[in-house]
């Protein structure tokens, strides 16, 4: 599943890069502490590999 938007895609990349103990998952906030915790390894590198061009800055812009 393609992520809709760039903030979408930035918060999937901060959730997979705590899930790869890249980043202390206790930092995350908002969109990204809820994506930790309920989305696979898996499902959150489909979301942050999606590219941004063309991707408006949030969902509801375009």
């Amino acid at each position: 599943m393609p992520a809709k938007s760039k903030a979408q895609q930035m918060a999937a990349g901060a959730a997979l890069a705590a899930k790869r103990d890249h980043s202390k998952a206790q930092e995350l906030k908002g969109a990204s502490k809820s994506m930790y915790k309920s989305m696979d390894k898996k499902e959150l590198h489909d979301l942050a590999a999606t590219p941004r061009k063309g991707k408006p800055r949030h969902a509801g812009e375009g």
